[in-house]
C-alpha cells in the first residue's frame, strides 16, 4: 500500500507539472462547451425566437399579396421586410440584397395574381355547380411567385421555409375558393343564406414526452454538457500516454519495477489518478452549466436528483477513458504517435457517438456504428440522468460496456507489453 501511495504521488507531480496538459485537461473542454452551446442554443429554441429575416415585393396589392404579407408578419417566423434603405425595390435589388447575405429570403409576388386566382375559382365551381366537366381546355391562368433563397441557407432550411409558404398560400387559394363556393350557393338559394368557413377545427399542441412530475426541459446545455464531459474524459489519452513513455523514455518504469514493484501496482496508481481528473472535469463541467451559463442568458443546466446514477456512470466513462489512454501509452512509441493516433481515434469516436452530431440524425450505416463507440455508451447514460431524469438502474447497462471496455483496453495492453519484452 506504501509503493502505491509513493507512486500516485509521483504520478501526481508528473501530471501538476505538464501546465500545458493541465489546460488542455481542463480548460480545453469548458472553452468547448461554452462555445458549442452557445452556437447551438438556437437550434433548441422555437423557431419563433429566431426570426429569420425576409423581404417581400408585392406587385399584386390585392387578397392574395396582402395576405401572404399578413400571414408571414403574424406567424413570428419572419422578420419581414418591403423596403430597403426605405425605397421599394425591384426585382433586380431585392435579388441582389439576398445575394449579398442582407436577407435570408426574398418573396416577389407577381402582379394580378389574385384576379387570376378568383377567375379560376369562380369557373371551376360555375361548371361544377352547372354538371359540366373539368375544364380540361388549358384556359386556366397560372401564377408563380418568386422566392429568392440566401445561397448560403442549408437544404433542411431551405424546406422549411418552402413548407411554412405553401402551406400560407394554400390556406389562402382554399379561403377563395369557399368564399366562390358560397357565393354560388347563395345565388342558387337566395331564401336560405350559407356562410362557410375554411377555418380548421383541428389544433396541434406541441410537447415535450417528458416524465411525471418531470422538471427538466430538453435544451442546448442538457445536451452540450454530458456530450463534451464525455469528450474531455477520453481526451485525457493525450496526456495519460505522454506520461507513460515520458516514464520509458527515462527509464523510470524500470527503476520503479525494481523497487520491487509490480506493474498492476505502477498502472493502478495511474488510473487513480487520472479517476480524479476525470471526475473534476465533469464537477466544472455541472459547475459552468449550473452558475455560470445563466449568467449569460443560456438556459441553466438541470442534474436533477439521481446524484448516485451520475456517479456511476461517470466513474464507468472514467474507467474506459482512462483504459484507453492506458491502451495507447502502452503501444505508442513515441509521443508523437501517442499524440496523433490518440487525438485522432478520440476525435472518430466522437464523431460517430454523438457528439458532434446526434445520432438520430445520421445515415443508417452511420446510426449502426455508432454502437461501438464507448463515448456512445457514456453520453447515453448521461442522456438518461440528465434529460430522461432516469435513475441507477437506467444507466447500468451502459455502465457495463464502459467498464467492459476498460478491462478490455487492460487486458490488450497486458498482452501487448509481454509480447514484446519475448
Amino acid at each position: 500500500m506504501q509503493k502505491l501511495f509513493a507512486l500516485i504521488y509521483k504520478d501526481f507531480l508528473m501530471l501538476i507539472r505538464d501546465r500545458a496538459g493541465i489546460a488542455l485537461l481542463f480548460l480545453m473542454p469548458l472553452v468547448l462547451v461554452f462555445i458549442m452551446t452557445s452556437i447551438q442554443d438556437n437550434t433548441f429554441k422555437s423557431i419563433n425566437e429566431t426570426r429569420i429575416s425576409l423581404i417581400i415585393l408585392d406587385n399584386d396589392n390585392d387578397s392574395l399579396g396582402l395576405t401572404i404579407e399578413r400571414e408571414l408578419e403574424k406567424s413570428n417566423l419572419f422578420k419581414v421586410s418591403k423596403q430597403i434603405d426605405n425605397i421599394k425595390p425591384t426585382e433586380a435589388i431585392l435579388k441582389e440584397a439576398v445575394a449579398s447575405g442582407k436577407f435570408q429570403i426574398g418573396i416577389i409576388i407577381p402582379a394580378d395574381v389574385t384576379k387570376k386566382l378568383k377567375k379560376n375559382s369562380k369557373r371551376n365551381i360555375s361548371r361544377a355547380f352547372s354538371g359540366l366537366p373539368a375544364d380540361t381546355t388549358g384556359r386556366i391562368d397560372t401564377s408563380q411567385i418568386s422566392v429568392y433563397i440566401d445561397p448560403i441557407t442549408k437544404n433542411s432550411f431551405k424546406t422549411t421555409i418552402f413548407s411554412t409558404l405553401r402551406e400560407f398560400t394554400s390556406k389562402i387559394e382554399n379561403d377563395l375558393i369557399i368564399s366562390e363556393i358560397t357565393k354560388e350557393i347563395n345565388q342558387r338559394l337566395p331564401f336560405n343564406k350559407v356562410s362557410l368557413s375554411s377555418k380548421s377545427s383541428i389544433t396541434f399542441k406541441e410537447e415535450y414526452a417528458l416524465k411525471e412530475n418531470s422538471s427538466i426541459i430538453p435544451n442546448s446545455v442538457q445536451h452540450n454538457v454530458p456530450a463534451w464531459t464525455m469528450f474531455a474524459m477520453f481526451f485525457i489519452v493525450i496526456s495519460l500516454a505522454g506520461n507513460m513513455i515520458k516514464e520509458r523514455e527515462e527509464g523510470s518504469v524500470n527503476r520503479l519495477l525494481t523497487m520491487p514493484c509490480s506493474y498492476s501496482t505502477f498502472i493502478t496508481s495511474k488510473i487513480l489518478v487520472y479517476i480524479v481528473v476525470c471526475l473534476l472535469q465533469l464537477l466544472l463541467m455541472l459547475l459552468m452549466g449550473v452558475y455560470f451559463f445563466p449568467t449569460l442568458g443560456l438556459p441553466s443546466l438541470k442534474i436533477g436528483v439521481n446524484f448516485f446514477a451520475i456517479f456511476t456512470i461517470a466513474l464507468s466513462s472514467s474507467l474506459a477513458a482512462i483504459g484507453y489512454g492506458v491502451l495507447i501509452g502502452t503501444i505508442s512509441t513515441t509521443h508523437q504517435q501517442a499524440a496523433t493516433f490518440g487525438s485522432i481515434s478520440v476525435m472518430i469516436l466522437a464523431a460517430i457517438g454523438g457528439v458532434w452530431v446526434p445520432v438520430f440524425a445520421m445515415p443508417p450505416f452511420m446510426r449502426t456504428i455508432s454502437v461501438v463507440s464507448p463515448l456512445n455508451w457514456g453520453l447515453n447514460g448521461f442522456y438518461e440522468v440528465f434529460i430522461r431524469e432516469g435513475g441507477t438502474i437506467n444507466v447500468l447497462f451502459d455502465s457495463f460496456k464502459l467498464v467492459l471496455f476498460f478491462g478490455f483496453c487492460l487486458l490488450v495492453a497486458s498482452f501487448y507489453k509481454r509480447l514484446v519484452k519475448k
